[in-house]
């Protein structure tokens, strides 16, 4: 499984985070029960299905070893493997946070991901 995964994740949202020092996830993550989250294989194809046209994105590159107690491979979308935390992400475990814009053809641009 990789050592860095992606959350996506609406800029204001991630800066609560960053004051509060953990990411409890979205409205929606907090009522499934795990924060949703991507490897560099999955995080274009996040975005474009669940991120689409939002222009005020950060990509968040996670230390998958630091949440190895509560991070689960689970299979989702076309039968794929996707990382799912049943816990809050701590901040500690974020290695980098990236804005990530919106391009004119309404795509988001990646920085190149560490698979």
């Amino acid at each position: 499984m990789p050592t860095i995964i992606y959350k996506l994740c609406e800029t204001a949202l991630w800066r609560e985070a960053e004051r509060a020092g953990v990411f409890h996830g979205t409205r929606s993550e907090r009522r499934d029960g795990f924060i949703h989250l991507s490897t560099a294989s999955q995080a274009r194809e996040t975005a474009a299905k669940h991120f689409a046209a939002v222009a005020d994105l950060t990509l968040v590159a996670v230390d998958a070893d630091a949440l190895i107690a509560s991070l689960k491979w689970e299979i989702s979308r076309g039968g794929d493997w996707f990382p799912h935390l049943y816990d809050p992400l701590p901040l500690a475990a974020v290695v980098w946070a990236k804005p990530l814009r919106l391009g004119d053809d309404q795509r988001h641009s990646f920085p190149e991901l560490a698979p």
